[in-house]
């Protein structure tokens, strides 16, 4: 902690004339006689902090001095923002770029810092892929990302979900996200953004072509709003089940967890036996089947009954087996 405090407190006082106790303070959420002790470390450590006193004193650094941070690339300073997330780096064909700025960095950090990479690295470490499933690294990754870096327009075949043949798009790539281990593309298709699967890709050729970046858009804001959408529009038909305490709570496990939780909320109270009836959005009566028949007896399907059908005679096949 103290160590972000000390970089932070160089760069702010870097970024400005002086600044004042009060106002140290207040950026770095510390007390002012702990920026008085920084400012001393910093002092002793040979970082020139000038302490001045008086009603307009502060403190502010002497002759100029500037961290040899302001020595990143373009391309290694974005990098170094994605440092914590090395296999989405890698597969983008950034890793390069990233291992020289945090060379960077870590030579322009005071001695007695220099380790502090190193040592969040063996605390903290994302696996963004999730259980049970092979990573797959898109062939065509690395200049999707290309693009998305450069401004560049892409002119890409695709293969769209249970379309015959792929069609042809010319795409302003604006953001790339990585969500279970599966890698998209939010790009403008003239007035609309649209999200497409990297690996759906079967060609994309990168053009010298600029587009202009509309500053308004928000990224993690589009996302959002899109797979909240993408989760709602493929909850297409209804099941009507009973559960016990212990189903509802493990129901949101098992099915779409915003959707169980609309319906448990909707749902009337509990019966006598702590039972409680519940209409509940599924993508489809066959993936209905698969996810809620893990809860096993504390489910019970009453519509439609082509499905309560189903689990009667799972049941039965069970029961057959455990006799």
């Amino acid at each position: 902690m103290r160590a972000a405090r000390l970089i932070k407190m160089v760069l702010l006082l870097q970024s400005r004339p002086s600044m004042t106790a009060a106002q140290l303070a207040q950026e770095l959420e510390v007390s002012e006689r702990t920026v008085a002790r920084d400012a001393q470390a910093l002092s002793e450590a040979g970082v020139p902090v000038y302490a001045e006193r008086g009603r307009a004193g502060g403190y502010r650094l002497v002759g100029g001095y500037r961290t040899r941070l302001t020595g990143l690339a373009r391309h290694e300073a974005e990098a170094l923002f994605l440092s914590g997330l090395p296999s989405a780096l890698r597969e983008m064909g950034l890793d390069d770029a990233a291992s020289a700025a945090r060379l960077k960095v870590s030579a322009a950090l005071l001695p007695s810092l220099r380790d502090a990479s190193a040592s969040a690295a063996q605390r903290f470490h994302l696996d963004a892929p999730g259980w049970y499933q092979e990573p797959v690294t898109p062939e065509l990754l690395p200049a999707v990302a290309e693009a998305v870096w450069d401004d560049r327009v892409v002119r890409a075949r695709y293969r769209s979900a249970g379309a015959e043949g792929d069609v042809e798009r010319e795409l302003s790539p604006y953001g790339l996200v990585l969500k279970g281990g599966i890698w998209y593309l939010c790009a403008r298709v003239q007035d609309t953004f649209r999200v497409y699967r990297i690996d759906r890709f079967s060609a994309v050729a990168v053009t010298a072509e600029r587009f202009v970046r509309d500053e308004d858009f928000d990224l993690p804001g589009f996302w959002d709003a899109h797979s909240t959408q993408f989760a709602r529009s493929i909850l297409r038909t209804e099941v009507t089940v009973r559960v016990s305490p212990a189903g509802a709570r493990r129901l949101a496990y098992t099915v779409d967890r915003a959707a169980a939780q609309e319906a448990l909320e909707r749902a009337d109270p509990p019966g006598a036996d702590g039972w409680s009836t519940v209409t509940l959005p599924v993508e489809s009566l066959d993936i209905a089947y698969g996810q809620l028949l893990a809860l096993g007896p504390e489910l019970e399907v009453l519509e439609p009954a082509a499905l309560r059908g189903r689990f009667s005679n799972a049941a039965e096949r069970l029961r057959d087996l455990y006799r």
